[in-house]
């Protein structure tokens, strides 16, 4: 494998496969001792997100659900 003019290289298809790593997916490159570590950028869910947002606030989810239907 070679590194072209511009700094790319070409990650042989059975490796892509193996990987998951298809067209536009984005990737880290880790320095390591041995080298350059190249691996799937995490991504987190959309839910995973918001996860306990609501955990800290002084808010009742019972409370809440009784005022909106007007009890």
């Amino acid at each position: 494998m070679r590194i072209s003019e511009r700094g790319q290289i070409t990650i042989p298809k059975h490796l892509r496969d193996r990987f998951g790593m298809n067209h536009n997916v984005e990737v880290e490159i880790t320095p390591t001792e041995k080298g350059l570590l190249i691996q799937k950028r995490a991504t987190e869910h959309p839910v995973d997100r918001i996860a306990g947002i609501l955990d800290d606030a002084d808010f009742d989810v019972d409370e809440y659900i009784e005022e909106i239907r007007g009890r």
